[in-house]
């Protein structure tokens, strides 16, 4: 089973940048797609970014050019680059990562509080 562990959560002003990681460990064969879900209070999770293994990528529209994912597939990292954050982007972070023979595994989430 994969165990997911994100940090670089915090509080930030609008306009701001932070950089949240993700790094994976236990029994891995090959991980596939990795991604940041975002959930704010009262709302469903919902898709931030993803990553393939092989390097595609996809964004949802309300960051796309602000936010940019990266992994490191050696090390079975993810990251999260999050430029010119709004207070709309206050949100519990989680990470996830399809690993070939266990499936979907979710990290506990990392707080990203924007204020304005």
């Amino acid at each position: 089973q994969v165990h997911l562990v994100e940090s670089g959560g915090g509080l930030v002003q609008a306009g701001g940048s932070l950089r949240l990681s993700c790094a994976a460990s236990g029994i891995i064969f090959r991980i596939n797609d990795m991604g940041w879900y975002r959930q704010a209070p009262g709302k469903q999770r919902e898709l931030v970014a993803v990553i393939t293994s092989g390097g595609s990528t996809n964004y949802a529209d309300s960051v796309k050019g602000r936010f940019t994912i990266s992994r490191d597939n050696a090390k079975n990292t993810v990251s999260l680059q999050m430029n010119s954050l709004k207070p709309e982007d206050t949100a519990v972070y989680y990470c996830n990562a399809h690993e070939y023979a266990s499936g979907s595994a979710w990290g506990q989430g990392t707080l990203v509080t924007v204020s304005s």
